[in-house]
């Protein structure tokens, strides 16, 4: 019972729903008998046209099971699926077993603080989860009604997708919910923290661990304002209440993905809950993370996917929506500034990979594929094609088309097909042709001047040939001044003077695809780059940058020159945020001798000139420390006095020593002694990634054993150790692992699965090790048969990266 378990094909998933209607379940979960593991009785009642099907089920073991009141034999349980022979009519099935807590954010996730011991537990039921918390019928299209009975630890709160009671110490009762997806279903229970509050006539709640509810109750009030605006705008834009009673948000430990929309109960990764001071980046993603999750609410909850392929039916509209929300209604109005550096060279450079899809209709064979495709690509290139076509449509018949949608489809599935079809009602014109092009069709157009020639040649991917539009703004630099024009890009090549002006193409997110600067704007924005006031132009022309260097267009020596001159008065902390880490992990490896030390020059001056107290200061002063080779300064910054505006709080503390460790003026003692005195869940992870960043042949033996599960971590201290592995500089002991990477990878599979496998295969690619052996050694390992599917992918992905990487240094060699 075991063995590895089957991921659930489309034609299985399709013949299913046709033989089957669920009509309820019923959940019976013993949290108190065990710390590892519980008991789960479900009964499942359904109507079958008759013949075989199949449950899915993830037990640890098996007290009983029937079906319409006669045995199962469980022994016919065969990786994650039971056998059954229904009835024409209604059948009941009830499922008798002990399940297993885990670790990996997946399942029922089991989590002791160690802060104080205490245990705290979620539900996170997405994709292929579900069955190892109770029986189910495990796809979208199979919705049902819940109901939820729960023994407990009597110090323990619990609360699910309804409204929960508590009539007894120990025992909690939730009201049946409306038809759920059984990827919706989440269970939050332990000694947790819990606001309350109310908004036009939803209760709301928000709940934390208890060691960090100071940390939630200072950030209560902003989170709950955005609660109460965000559900103001989408009560207006979609005309229709939110219908799932409570609205819980529960910041929760060990979480894998940002948050998810669990309908009555949303569920976040709790270091979006700040114990130490961040900047306003921080807090726009965390507003843009509510709104999103809210959004999902109306897109994903009332009305949900028939099957994986149209997952952009929920995350597309959800980060348009949500970015669109808290930019026009919370006090972030400059969330798509943030969200340009934040997202869309994530999903530009997922639609560059070999592993690229379109955006709808992806071809999803079976639920782990899916998996693989909640990218980039399903968020953020979604996300603009949406807005586009807002743009299109207008707001009158855009949203007509949606409530429609909503109205036809109220707590069912729908397809890509229902939704055209109610903005066609709505009054939209004929969009088969924006469909095939745009979302239909993967990979990104490349948009590049020709200067001499006076054009703008429009280039669509090889491998995925399409005719898009490209309706878009063209800024361009005169005497100083930035001046935008609107251009259409219909053909091949487009008219475009610019003169001897510097360029960028598409400064304001209209369009979506690949523009690269030309040489003469690159050495122009030398000089332009300081002066550059517009916050959404200066984050087009770093992403320009970006893909210029992605696609070894751009030398590693001009990344650094620009940052060079715009980091000393840098106005905004959304470069050290984004563009600095790419330019440490990506340019520098591969910058001339000197380069590191000309970046932490430049962010010297800035912390110097930054006001006291200030954002910028304290952006500075992480870009200082990431950047320093200076051992005595790390340290006087660690014990001694800081500048006058900075407090050296736990986020700072661990910054240095994760510094020190790489340069190895620490040790393994005195990191476990920063741990001991503050033994919180973020110094834990710290702890991690700062052992495994000294450079010590023990250090790499500590890392490997998580990598291999010798040593079982909760899956943030499994992805930091990965993260700090791949030192520069300590090539002398991490070269033995390369080879032993593409070795022992297959076999991770029989220690964790899901998403955290996935996670693991990433964290740990050697990709500082830039040569064509190693990525020899990645494409050789992505042919291996029965390679697992997310394995693959992420290898796959970390190999172009490291042949992009590869190609820069060829086309750029340094002297």
């Amino acid at each position: 019972m075991t063995s590895p378990t089957q991921s659930l094909q489309h034609t299985e998933a399709q013949d299913r729903f046709f033989r089957l209607h669920v009509d309820s379940y019923d959940v019976r979960l013993d949290l108190a008998s065990d710390e590892a593991t519980f008991g789960s009785v479900t009964t499942l009642r359904f109507t079958s046209q008759g013949g075989p099907t199949f449950v899915d089920l993830k037990p640890l073991r098996v007290h009983s099971i029937t079906l319409n009141g006669r045995p199962v034999d469980a022994e016919l349980l065969d990786r994650g699926r039971l056998p059954l022979e229904t009835e024409a009519g209604a059948n009941e099935l009830v499922v008798d077993a002990v399940m297993r807590f885990r670790n990996d954010g997946e399942g029922l996730h089991r989590s002791v603080d160690p802060a104080d011991g205490r245990h705290y537990v979620y539900g996170m039921s997405f994709m292929d989860a579900a069955p190892s918390i109770f029986a189910c019928f495990d796809q979208p299209d199979l919705k049902a009604p819940y109901t939820f009975h729960v023994r407990a630890p009597e110090d323990w709160v619990v609360i699910g997708n309804s409204p929960a009671t508590n009539p007894e110490p120990g025992v909690w009762e939730l009201a049946t919910t409306q038809p759920l997806s059984t990827y919706f279903v989440t269970l939050v229970a332990g000694p947790y923290h819990l606001v309350r509050d109310e908004h036009d006539g939803i209760p709301l709640g928000l709940s934390s661990r208890a060691s960090i509810a100071r940390d939630l109750d200072k950030d209560a009030d902003e989170i709950l304002t955005m609660t109460r605006q965000c559900f103001d705008e989408f009560h207006r834009l979609f005309g229709i209440r939110y219908p799932f009673g409570d609205y819980h948000q529960a910041f929760v430990p060990e979480f894998n993905a940002g948050a998810m929309e669990n309908p009555g109960c949303v569920t976040f990764r709790d270091p979006l809950i700040f114990s130490s001071r961040v900047t306003r980046g921080a807090r726009v993603l965390r507003a843009t993370t509510i709104a999103h999750e809210m959004a999902h609410q109306w897109f994903g909850n009332i009305v949900t996917p028939k099957w994986w392929d149209d997952l952009w039916l929920n995350e597309s509209f959800a980060e348009y929506l949500g970015n669109r929300v808290t930019a026009d209604v919370t006090e972030y109005g400059d969330t798509w500034t943030h969200q340009a550096y934040d997202r869309r060279l994530w999903g530009l450079t997922a639609d560059q990979r070999p592993t690229t899809h379109p955006v709808a209709s992806n071809g999803a064979f079976d639920a782990v594929a899916a998996l693989q495709d909640f990218d980039g690509i399903s968020y953020a290139k979604g996300s603009t094609i949406l807005k586009q076509l807002n743009a299109r449509l207008g707001d009158e018949v855009f949203f007509a088309g949606v409530i429609d949608h909503f109205t036809a489809h109220r707590f069912g599935n729908a397809t890509m097909a229902d939704l055209f079809g109610s903005w066609e009602k709505a009054g939209a014109p004929d969009l088969s042709d924006f469909t095939s092009s745009w979302l239909r069709t993967a990979g990104p157009d490349t948009v590049v001047l020709d200067r001499d020639a006076g054009l703008l040649r429009r280039t669509p991917p090889a491998e995925h040939p399409a005719d898009r539009t490209h309706v878009l703004r063209v800024a361009t630099a005169v005497d100083g001044t930035w001046r935008t024009t609107a251009v259409t890009l219909d053909g091949p090549e487009t008219p475009f003077d610019a003169g001897g002006s510097a360029v960028v193409v598409d400064p304001y997110e209209d369009s979506w695809g690949i523009f690269p600067p030309d040489q003469a704007t690159v050495d122009a924005l030398k000089e332009l780059l300081p002066s550059v006031t517009d916050d959404a132009l200066l984050a087009a022309i770093w992403n320009s940058v970006r893909s210029g260097f992605h696609n070894a267009l751009l030398s590693p020596v001009d990344v650094v020159d620009l940052l060079e001159v715009r980091l000393p008065i840098e106005d905004t902390e959304l470069t050290k945020r984004h563009t600095l880490p790419w330019v440490l992990s990506a340019v520098l490896p591969i910058a001339p001798e000197g380069s590191l030390e000309r970046v932490h020059r430049a962010a010297l001056t800035r912390l110097d000139s930054s006001p006291e107290g200030s954002e910028l200061q304290l952006a500075a002063f992480r870009t200082a420390i990431g950047t320093s080779t200076d051992p005595a300064r790390l340290e006087s910054w660690l014990t001694g006095e800081l500048p006058l505006g900075l407090e050296r709080d736990l986020e700072l503390r661990w910054r240095v020593l994760v510094r020190l460790a790489t340069l190895g003026a620490t040790d393994a003692s005195a990191l476990d002694a920063a741990l001991a005195e503050e033994p919180t869940a973020i110094s834990r992870v710290e702890h991690t990634r700062a052992r495994v960043s000294l450079p010590t042949a023990e250090a790499k033996e500590f890392a490997w054993a998580r990598f291999t599960g010798e040593v079982d971590v909760p899956n943030y201290e499994l992805v930091a150790a990965g993260e700090g592995m791949w030192r520069g500089g300590q090539e002398h002991l991490t070269a033995p692992y390369v080879a032993r990477y593409f070795d022992e990878l297959p076999a991770t599979v029989r220690v964790r699965s899901g998403w955290v496998l996935a996670d693991a295969a990433e964290a740990f690619f050697p990709l500082p090790a830039l040569d064509d052996d190693t990525l020899a050694r990645a494409r050789a390992l992505t042919e291996l048969p029965g390679l697992d599917l997310s394995m693959r992918r992420r290898v796959l992905d970390q190999a172009d990266e490291l042949a992009r990487r590869l190609a820069v240094r060829a086309a750029y060699p340094v002297a």
